[in-house]
């Protein structure tokens, strides 16, 4: 056998164990499958009429605030790789203390660390349920990004992050909708994020089921339509979903173009000038809508970078979207100072439809 055959042969191997590696170490959802639920047995349905508050917010895996991270900063140098003990320990008495505040019926979270080396490998849903003493009997969860070795530099360890949901009342089912992947080589990808909308089904007294969905859309997308059809793929999942529903989360995109030139031009790196999120913004009403973010009244901004350059929020990228017909009572952007996490919460009351 000549050397030429032997080396063909010797890189095939080697590419299959290295596929088989890569394989073994990460995360392969299905398109479709159920979601993780725990509820306590006799937990209470949702009434028609009933008034429900929901929360959403994007909880920075509890991190809190006094960090860099590498990619917080345009050239991706922040200097921060992980958060304190302490830190973790703060910003969980924070946010359990915010949540008891605003005593919302649902909470919508993203970016929930369950099993990071990151923080410890601490269930950190667990960890604010049960901080919450009872007061949520019901949960729902789905992975996003999950790997038992990340070999990012900035990372190099166990990742688990997802998208979580906490209830006062009875959660009837939740399923995951895998979206589409971020652009890239297949290793690339393979260690990436998978991003998802998780929907829970909240049961209701003698009717359909409140349908509230949890989602974060992906970010550094640049130089592809990931953006395009992240948001088709959600629109898809908005038009499969029977009766009434609520969907929240962060979307990582801007509203309008007002709102992509009113940012410095160091930190547009992130947003496309024309937005992609139009088709969601036009399908359906929205809080913040589009008239709340052109306007630039900054109580609308759901952001504070930890970008050092950013000194006040500026930004809006996290929404709630509404079922057609469905009665909105209240709305509002809870921005914390300080702040709890680099994103703040939003927050709608709405009604069950009878």
């Amino acid at each position: 056998m000549g050397w030429a055959i032997r080396l063909a042969i010797g890189l095939v191997l080697l590419a299959v164990v290295v596929a088989g590696a890569v394989y073994a170490l990460t995360y392969h959802p299905d398109d479709i499958e159920a979601g993780e639920v725990t509820c306590t047995e006799g937990a209470a349905p949702l009434k028609p009429g009933q008034q429900v508050r929901v929360m959403s917010w994007n909880i920075q895996y509890l991190a809190g605030r006094g960090y860099v991270f590498w990619y917080d900063v345009p050239d991706g140098t922040g200097p921060d790789k992980r958060p304190s003990k302490e830190s973790l320990a703060r910003t969980l008495q924070e946010v359990v203390q915010e949540i008891r505040e605003e005593d919302p019926d649902v909470v919508l979270l993203q970016e929930v660390d369950r099993s990071s080396a990151r923080t410890d490998g601490r269930d950190q849903l667990a960890q604010i349920k049960a901080r919450l003493a009872g007061a949520y009997p019901c949960t729902a969860s789905a992975y996003y990004w999950k790997s038992r070795f990340v070999p990012h530099p900035q990372v190099l360890g166990e990742v688990g992050m997802s998208l979580g949901v906490l209830s006062k009342t009875r959660i009837d089912s939740a399923t995951r909708h895998q979206l589409p992947h971020i652009c890239g080589n297949p290793v690339t990808v393979a260690f990436n994020f998978d991003r998802a909308v998780l929907a829970t089904e909240l049961a209701v007294r003698g009717g359909e089921p409140l349908t509230v969905l949890n989602t974060h859309l992906d970010a550094f997308a640049q130089g592809c339509d990931t953006m395009e059809r992240q948001v088709a793929a959600v629109r898809e999942i908005l038009a499969d979903t029977d009766g009434a529903w609520v969907l929240g989360g962060d979307f990582n995109l801007l509203a309008t173009r007002s709102a992509y030139d009113r940012l410095p031009k160091a930190q547009r790196r992130l947003y496309a000038p024309e937005t992609e999120l139009t088709p969601l913004l036009e399908d359906y009403r929205s809080f913040p809508s589009v008239a709340d973010v052109d306007g630039g009244d900054p109580a609308y901004a759901t952001h504070l970078s930890n970008d050092p350059a950013v000194t006040a929020p500026d930004r809006t990228i996290d929404y709630l979207f509404y079922a057609d017909g469905l009665r909105v009572r209240a709305e509002e952007v809870r921005q914390d100072d300080p702040k709890v996490s680099d994103h703040f919460s939003v927050l709608a009351t709405i009604t069950v439809p009878r």
